[in-house]
């Protein structure tokens, strides 16, 4: 197969994975919180909470990246999420000017309390799936943690090129 064929083969492949990982990604943004017996989060501040439960330690400004968000935005949800006791702010010991955000223990308990919701979801799930298609399934989580390294990183490599037009 020559590059170009191969492009097109990767290409047809995406367009069949692109469809099923969204609608998982639509359960898992919209489905949980209710299930948890949790307030209801406005989509922003569930993105937010969710790269910071990810990525304890991480800035304003590294948020806005990541999320697509303007600065005011981020610096707006996190003074919402700050007030209701779920961020907290800690100066960078190394550089004080910097201000890292965590999740508070409350925040940790309800993100708790969401993944095991969905836990339940999905086990009942995979409970109407075959054995075989819960293999397939089991088998490909290496493979969808390097499909969001890679895309990440490529995201990344975006911006880095953007940046040095």
């Amino acid at each position: 197969m020559d590059e170009n064929e191969t492009e097109q083969q990767l290409f047809r492949e995406a367009l069949a994975l692109v469809p099923a990982v969204y609608a998982l990604s639509r359960v898992l943004r919209f489905q949980g919180m209710d299930e948890a017996g949790l307030t209801r989060l406005p989509p922003s501040e569930l993105e937010l909470m969710r790269y910071v439960h990810a990525e304890p330690g991480a800035t304003a400004g590294e948020l806005a990246r990541e999320l697509g968000l303007h600065a005011s935005n981020v610096s707006a949800t996190v003074r919402g999420l700050v007030n209701a006791g779920m961020l907290e702010k800690e100066k960078d010991p190394a550089d004080r000017r910097i201000t890292r955000l965590k999740p508070t223990l409350k925040a940790e308990q309800g993100m708790a309390l969401i993944e095991n919701a969905w836990g339940e979801m999905f086990a009942e799930a995979l409970a109407a799936l075959t054995e075989e298609q819960r293999d397939s399934l089991n088998a490909s989580v290496p493979a969808l943690k390097a499909l969001g390294t890679a895309l990440k990183r490529a995201k990344a490599d975006r911006a880095t090129r953007a940046g040095g037009r």
